[in-house]
């Protein structure tokens, strides 16, 4: 496909111009989150009838006209596994994507097993993707031609891709329900991974007594400031099993660090004593300062309830099998209990829960209440 470097607001501008009559576009983001503190986004491809262009972010001031484009209903945006990309652009342009088509999403309603993009297009078209270049530092410039040519080709097929998983949709009748979840995912929210409590986001930490959930956030603070101070990912600097080691045996010295293998030689040297002081202001603080986490109040599971949750679980799994859907995917764990505790008595009562989509209520909403009626 033929592309063209967009490095001007001028030339953003006379490109959305010609995108307005569009009926439809892919759009895809490269971003550094593996290379850089603070994420942005590196490179926007956009993908027209017979043309790609690809907009150097860090070149341009008025993003207005793009999103515009992005706003019009109009137009079908088309992208592949887009929740990134729709935080992304929250956080950047503030933004709200208007008629989203993601293939990914799309995928899941039509029991498609390998839903990555590379895996996709070598199905349907056979184009060999080198995954490599998901992993490299698209901030540095200029960008290498093997870049290049990834990124104009990661977007020059989604149009042709949507075609193919829209025409599957409305074959079997699901395409109002993926639409649905399209437009859910459009109004997704960027959340900063570096708000505190920062523990609230470390995996486990909900399992830890309150002086550990200390040591923990003390830790995560130390990761915190090295990583910006060195332009770094956290992961980078040291990464959560490190942390969670330091958090178990509560080191008081850098030999101890090194006896516990919590952090390589090299890491020891660089963060070594500034872990050990961490650790040892945590265990200094009045048990009143500790920090707690914050619990969700569950209903209480009565018997009853149990016996609606294993009663549903297994509806899923007939459901699953006849509608050729991932169970997790038909309805999670967590709308199940949700279910089970209200135990509604009709689709409008269904409705009523947190969460529940239409499509699945039109999919399992007779099977859901026929359960329900059977397990008092």
């Amino acid at each position: 496909m033929v592309y063209q470097f967009i490095t001007t607001d001028k030339d953003l501008a006379q490109v959305c111009l010609k995108l307005e009559p569009c009926e439809i576009i892919g759009v895809d983001l490269e971003a550094d989150s593996m290379h850089c503190f603070s994420e942005k986004i590196c490179l926007i491809q956009i993908a027209g009838p017979n043309q790609a262009w690809l907009v150097d972010p860090f070149l341009i001031n008025d993003f207005l006209p793009f999103s515009r484009i992005l706003e019009n209903p109009e137009i079908i945006k088309v992208f592949h596994g887009s929740d990134f990309d729709v935080r992304s652009l929250d956080r950047e342009l503030s933004v709200e994507i208007e008629n989203l088509f993601d293939t990914e999403i799309a995928c899941r309603f039509l029991n498609i097993k390998e839903r990555g993009l590379g895996a996709l297009l070598k199905s349907f078209f056979d184009i060999d993707v080198d995954k490599k270049y998901q992993k490299v530092d698209w901030s540095k410039r200029p960008l290498k031609e093997d870049m290049i040519a990834y990124s104009v080709g990661d977007v020059a097929t989604l149009v042709d891709l949507h075609d193919l998983l829209k025409e599957r949709l409305e074959k079997i009748g699901r395409l109002a329900w993926a639409e649905e979840e399209f437009e859910l995912q459009a109004r997704v929210k960027y959340e900063s991974n570096h708000s505190r409590p920062l523990f609230r986001r470390f995996k486990g930490a909900g399992k830890l007594d309150n002086r550990s959930l200390a040591v923990l956030e003390h830790l995560l603070e130390v990761r915190l400031s090295q990583a910006e101070k060195k332009d770094l990912p956290p992961f980078k600097i040291m990464s959560n099993q490190s942390i969670l080691t330091m958090v178990q045996h509560r080191p008081t010295s850098v030999e101890s660090i090194l006896k516990h293998r919590a952090l390589s030689p090299k890491q020891t040297g660089m963060y070594g004593q500034l872990c050990v002081k961490a650790i040892e202001t945590a265990l200094a603080l009045p048990h009143r300062e500790l920090p707690s986490y914050p619990k969700t109040r569950m209903p209480r599971k009565t018997s009853q309830i149990l016996a609606r949750i294993d009663a549903l679980k297994k509806m899923r799994e007939t459901a699953s099998r006849a509608l050729a859907m991932e169970p997790g995917f038909l309805i999670n764990n967590n709308m199940i209990c949700a279910v089970a505790a209200g135990k509604p008595a009709s689709p409008e009562e269904l409705l009523l829960i947190p969460g529940m989509r239409n499509w699945q209520v039109e999919a399992l909403g007779e099977h859901i209440l026929e359960t329900l009626s059977r397990v008092q």
